[in-house]
């Protein structure tokens, strides 16, 4: 009887135990507990009430901090020939046609022994253009600095039996507002440049004394300047007459691009064209009648129609060369990339560029 009652009572708590494993509830962990998707405006991408907002694309760039590349890099176009025919196809590569008189922006060059552009290379250029060659006297002496001795200077170098020459200054200057720098604010440029629409600076880059460097800022900012707007210019704009040696290098250095975007503004941008032809890559300019011999290889042409883009192409073919050591001493020792950097912060051009090699 006994034995028959424990059995009842064994059959009867494991009839209860499994009782209640069945019935027992798991509670998922907090960290795998599904949610539900967001939409709508609980969306973190979601715009007004009712409208799903737009995902922004994929880029390939970096974050917010990165350059806006909306407008392309200017094009500075490269050729290594430096012939009379190289210079044609350095232009034709810019697309530029002139839409009425044209001034063609050299230097004549200081006698006896400068290294200025020959006649026999720009000539085909100028001649095709059917431009006029024109310069302004300098505030320094010399041979350039009075209108009849400076004329008798471009027949001596042939200039006169190729194209008309002008000087611009010759019948007095006129002046131009610059806005938006902090060094100036005109240009003082010879009275004839208003008989002209169409600009071809056309520059040999090469060192400077006081610049560091010469190239198509240069050749506007103090080439293009009469006599008393080259001493506004190398003194940042602190007086019209007396020395052009000034104290403070940056300040005159920003006063360079300052100048050029005067005259771009009045000329308007789509009127100006720049060439910088790299040969005789003297650690002197062509004002200097008694120039250093380089003691580096020519290296090519180059065109833009970004002044700032040109300058920078050129300065980076000059530390790229392997036998440019005194030229890049001569741009160090006046901070000449200066220029480069007051140029671009003012909008004047851009230090980024896609240089594009012709000769294929």
């Amino acid at each position: 009887m006994k034995k028959t009652i424990l059995r009842i009572l064994i059959l009867v708590l494991t009839l209860l135990f499994l009782s209640a494993c069945g019935s027992k509830t798991t509670v998922p962990s907090a960290d795998k507990t599904e949610k539900e998707p967001l939409t709508g405006t609980d969306s973190p991408t979601a715009g007004p009430a009712g409208n799903e907002a737009e995902v922004p694309a994929e880029t390939d760039g970096p974050g917010p901090e990165q350059t806006d590349r909306s407008d392309p890099a200017p094009v500075v176009y490269f050729t290594a020939d430096i012939s009379a025919e190289g210079l044609v196809r350095i232009y034709e590569a810019l697309g530029w046609e002139p839409t009425g008189k044209v001034a063609v922006k050299i230097s004549t060059g200081e006698p006896p022994a400068s290294n200025y552009l020959r006649p026999e290379l720009i000539g085909g250029l100028v001649q095709r253009l059917d431009g006029t060659i024109v310069e302004c006297n300098t505030a320094y002496g010399g041979s350039r600095s009075g209108s009849a001795m400076h004329r008798q200077v471009a027949e001596d170098h042939g200039f006169t039996a190729i194209a008309d020459f002008d000087l611009l200054d010759e019948d007095g200057e006129t002046e131009w507002p610059v806005t938006g720098g902090t060094r100036l604010n005109r240009a003082i440029v010879g009275s004839h440049a208003e008989n002209y629409s169409d600009w071809v600076i056309l520059s040999h880059f090469k060192g400077h004394a006081m610049a560091g460097f010469g190239g198509a800022i240069k050749n506007v900012a103090i080439g293009m300047s009469s006599p008393s707007g080259k001493v506004y210019v190398h003194t940042a704009g602190t007086k019209t007459s007396g020395s052009i040696f000034y104290s403070d290098q940056d300040a005159w250095l920003e006063a360079l691009g300052e100048m050029v975007t005067g005259v771009r503004d009045h000329v308007g941008a789509e009127h100006i064209i720049y060439i910088n032809v790299m040969n005789r890559l003297s650690v002197d300019c062509d004002c200097d009648g008694h120039p250093a011999e380089p003691d580096m290889h020519d290296i090519g042409i180059l065109a833009s129609l970004d002044p700032v883009a040109l300058d920078q192409a050129c300065i980076d073919l000059v530390y790229q060369a392997p036998d440019s050591a005194s030229l890049i001493r001569r741009i160090e020792r006046q901070n000449g990339l200066h220029t480069l950097e007051h140029a671009e912060e003012i909008g004047l051009g851009s230090r980024t560029y896609e240089l594009v090699d012709i000769d294929g």
